[in-house]
């Protein structure tokens, strides 16, 4: 269904330009936030009824993951219809309510796009199947014969994401590719009915008044010409490490300067950001050319170590790229892929970003809030996952009968334990679904989740809660925080990360010991408290403090 309504207002900033260069953007993964109608199910209802909560903690943005019409094989990520509300999150009206209240009370909406794959719902793909080969329809995915005597074979070695092979047979003998689930067929962008429709569905959800698109898997639309073998199994093992034929081809940027050209014809700034797993940073830095997108997500940073010397290196090479480009640098923790920080930091190093062990609880959360103030001391933007500000862990003892990630079902590819990140958020001390809803939780919820829901920390000034509101509040008020291209490095022992912004010094003690340093100036926020003596602080195990000079 489309339906034309008149757009809300964007939040004005007066005469500020370039609000994406130090905005704070807060991830709301829909069917985890908020339950509107008490059906155990988040909703835009839901998130409609919590912006006030996201207003004063102190966001700019907040980014929407999928809400469109789909069968929900991969969470949203399967799209069948771009310009329409699944009705399990409400209906277009609700998402223009949405839209309007965020604006009101200045905070911009942010929606997922979905360019590299449609569900096998979406009419184009039902069409294409049910008219066989040859069909104009299947000019707009990737339809190809196999090979073998009997075409029997995948055209190619590709695997998906998920595992297995990334190709699917059809009862007519074709096959066609999904680099993901198989409900998730691959559209072919260089036909050009595909660029025509994403640049009108681009069109419709900036008529509806949104700020800008978070791209989903922006740097896979574009295959290499003949679609080549790569050559070897355990192929997501590469991804974000080595070239790939169906990852981060340079074709990809001329649609996304066709896409800058339509974002800059709207008023107040509409902008794009790219999720791209690439090779090195200096990739990254292609898909944000003054001609192209916004921003880029800097997944070397959210994989990094809690280790200075890594930090330190993953802080310059970030920096150092994005200034050639004039974007701003990008920093994040946590997201609905990956294990919650405060559970990969209370592991060991080298375990990856998908885990499935608790750790130490105590140290993880000391950590995290050790990360989060370094992360929002760093010139350019900063993206924080739902309930991190809660210093939820990851829930990592799901029984598998509850377990609703596709990977998870696979024999290969992803772990499949992205649901640990997923599981709702809790908002008050007891109910049901400690304030998620009336109706329970889609899935379950532990039973400390009451200690650490919304009321439970608020007002308490030791609360992870009460520390993201204070580092926001710095963040926003301090003149040395912020947009920016660099940072001054202060020398500083071993495990110790120094550096000065105008008035303002950072120093994260990431070792599990006390380290004495001279005081750089006047306590502004501490993640762990802080002693002083004559003129010395004596910075705690795994602790960052903001200071004022």
């Amino acid at each position: 269904m489309t339906q034309h309504l008149a757009a809300p207002a964007a939040p004005t900033s007066g005469t500020h330009t370039g609000w994406w260069r130090d905005a704070v953007i807060y991830q709301v993964y829909p069917r985890s936030f908020a339950d509107g109608n008490g059906d155990g199910m988040g909703d835009l209802e839901g998130v409609r009824s919590r912006l006030p909560y996201l207003k004063d903690l102190g966001v700019d943005a907040v980014w929407l993951s999928p809400f469109y019409a789909s069968p929900q094989a991969d969470a949203g990520y399967d799209v069948a219809d771009y310009r329409a509300i699944d009705p399990m999150f409400g209906t277009l009206l609700d998402a223009d309510a949405l839209i309007r209240d965020a604006h009101e009370l200045g905070l911009r909406i942010i929606v997922d796009l979905v360019p590299n794959h449609s569900s096998d719902q979406h009419e184009w793909f039902k069409r294409a199947l049910r008219e066989g080969p040859g069909s104009p329809l299947r000019a707009r995915y990737h339809f190809r014969p196999g090979k073998g005597e009997n075409g029997e074979l995948p055209p190619n070695d590709w695997e998906s994401i998920f595992g297995g092979p990334a190709w699917t047979r059809t009862g007519d003998g074709e096959w066609y590719l999904h680099l993901f689930a198989p409900e998730q067929p691959d559209f072919n962008w260089d036909n050009p009915a595909v660029a025509d429709e994403f640049r009108s569905i681009l069109r419709f959800w900036l008529d509806m008044g949104v700020d800008g698109f978070r791209v989903d898997v922006a740097h896979g639309l574009v295959k290499a010409e003949g679609l080549p073998d790569l050559g070897g199994t355990d192929q997501v093992k590469l991804l974000g490490n080595d070239v790939m034929p169906f990852f981060d081809q340079d074709g990809v940027h001329e649609i996304y300067r066709s896409w800058r050209t339509i974002l800059d014809e709207y008023p107040d700034e509409r902008i794009a950001v790219a999720e791209a797993w690439t090779p090195t940073v200096e990739r990254t830095a292609n898909y944000v050319r003054p001609d192209e997108l916004h921003q880029a997500f800097n997944f070397q940073y959210l994989g990094t170590h809690w280790d200075a010397a890594e930090l330190r290196a993953v802080i310059d090479s970030s920096l150092a790229a994005m200034r050639p480009v004039d974007a701003p640098a990008t920093w994040v923790l946590s997201n609905h892929d990956v294990t919650r920080h405060a559970t990969r930091f209370a592991n060991p190093a080298g375990l990856g970003t998908q885990l499935r062990t608790a750790g130490d609880r105590e140290l993880g959360l000391r950590r995290a809030r050790a990360a989060t103030l370094l992360m929002l001391a760093l010139p350019g933007s900063a993206y924080i996952y739902q309930g991190e500000e809660l210093g939820l862990p990851d829930v990592t003892d799901l029984p598998d009968e509850v377990r609703q990630d596709p990977s998870f079902f696979r024999a290969a590819g992803q772990d499949g334990y992205r649901d640990g990140c997923r599981v709702p958020i809790p908002w008050t001390v007891e109910g049901s679904s400690y304030g998620f809803g009336s109706g329970g939780s889609w899935l379950p919820q532990p039973d400390s989740w009451g200690g650490l829901s919304v009321e439970a920390q608020t007002g308490d000034p030791g609360s992870t809660l009460e520390l993201y509101r204070s580092a926001l509040a710095v963040r926003r008020e301090h003149p040395g925080l912020g947009a920016g291209t660099a940072v001054e490095w202060l020398e500083s022992p071993e495990g110790v990360l120094a550096f000065r912004r105008d008035g303002f010094v950072c120093t994260a003690n990431t070792t599990g010991a006390v380290v004495r340093i001279p005081l750089p100036g006047r306590t502004l926020l501490a993640s762990e408290t802080v002693m002083i003596v004559d003129d010395m602080a004596e910075l705690p195990a795994d602790t960052t403090v903001w200071w004022a000079v």
